[in-house]
Order: C-alpha cells, then structure tokens, then sequence
C-alpha cells in the first residue's frame, strides 16, 4: 500500500483522533483530582475550626468571675456548653462582639457541664443555654436572657449595660438548648433534655 494512500490517511487520522481524545480524558482526569483534592483541603480547613472548639477557646479567653465580679466593669455572663446548638449558633457573632467591647465589658463564659459551676447556675435559675446575665460595674445582675438573639439585640443591651441604662430587649424570645442541672428538679417532660429547638422567653431581672 502506498504511504500515500487514501487508506494510510485514515489510519492515521484515526490514530490522532484516539491520541487527542486520550490526551483529553488524561486532562480531565487531572482537573477531576485536583478540584477533589481542593474540596478535601476546604473541609478538612473547616473541621479544625469547628463550632465546638471555638467555644472552647472563647471561654479559655473569658475573664475569669472572681476578676469580673471585682474591677468595675460591668459584665456580660454566658452560661454555655459544646453541645449546645444554640451556642454554636451565636459563637461566631459573639467572638465579633467581644472583640469590639473588650475594653469597656468583661465577658464570662461557665460551662454548665463542669460541676464547678453548680452555685452559679442554681443562683441564676439556669434550665436554659445559652443563659445569658447581664451584670452592672458593681457585679449585681440587671437582666437575664436565654436562647439566641441577633447581634443588634445583644450589641443594643451591651451599649445600654456600658451606659447604666435600662436594657432595650431585656424581653427577647430566641432558640435554646434545654439543660437540666445536676442538683435541680428533674423535667417532667420525657424528650431529650438537650433538645434544640424550644423556644424560651427571656426572665426578668432581679435574682
């Protein structure tokens, strides 16, 4: 057979053909691997900032109570735990606020699964988290909330606690996790006692 041939032609046509098509599929291939090891990157990124750790470390941040309680500054007390829902929900505005009211506010966090904490929480009547206490410079409680509130809530009653004014949303309604303290009167409820979903209106002051 001639090179030339019309027959040698399409052989070799179909031989580039084949070698441009597995050219393409290796390049596909390649793009394919590559977006996959970027999602696996993005998620494993994500999973070391989980919700859970960044209360952890918000809390190892917090002013420690007896501090707080003792140099004139009015406080903003949350009673929190990792499991909760609603805590998580809130952590990441809640690290922005207290980034931005650092100088003028203590802000405390208590673990309602660490026993240490069981005079605090039978003292501010805790069944709910996140609790949240609102203390003036001399140490006394003004207000109490539970359960998630947007941040222009929270940031209104901080600049309110910072101005000795009545706080403006000292009645919010918002999600929260129920808890039930180690020495309080067991719920008669039979769901979950960490349930997330209820919603519960915030209490007075004067505790």
């Amino acid at each position: 057979m001639s090179p030339n041939s019309p027959n040698s032609s399409a052989v070799e046509a179909t031989k580039n053909s084949e070698t441009n098509s597995a050219a393409s599929r290796i390049r596909n291939l390649l793009v394919v691997l590559a977006a996959i090891a970027l999602a696996v990157s993005i998620f494993l990124g994500l999973r070391t900032q989980t919700p859970s750790s960044s209360l952890t470390e918000m809390a190892k941040a917090s002013a420690p109570i007896e501090t707080a309680l003792t140099n004139g500054k009015p406080t903003l007390m949350e009673f929190y735990a990792n499991w909760c829902g609603s805590c998580q929900a809130m952590a990441k505005d809640l690290s922005e606020i207290k980034q931005k009211y650092a100088e003028p506010l203590n802000f405390v966090m208590l673990n309602v699964d660490n026993d240490k904490w069981l005079p605090e929480i039978t003292k501010y009547r805790v069944d709910g988290i996140p609790h949240f206490v609102y203390l003036n410079n001399k140490g006394s409680a003004v207000a109490q909330t539970i359960g998630e509130a947007p941040r222009s809530i929270m940031e209104a009653n901080l600049e309110a606690l910072i101005a000795g004014k009545e706080l403006p949303h000292a009645q919010s309604v918002g999600q929260v996790s129920n808890f039930t303290p180690a020495t309080g009167p067991r719920k008669t409820s039979s769901s979950d006692p960490r349930a997330h979903g209820s919603q519960v209106q915030s209490i007075n002051p004067g505790v």
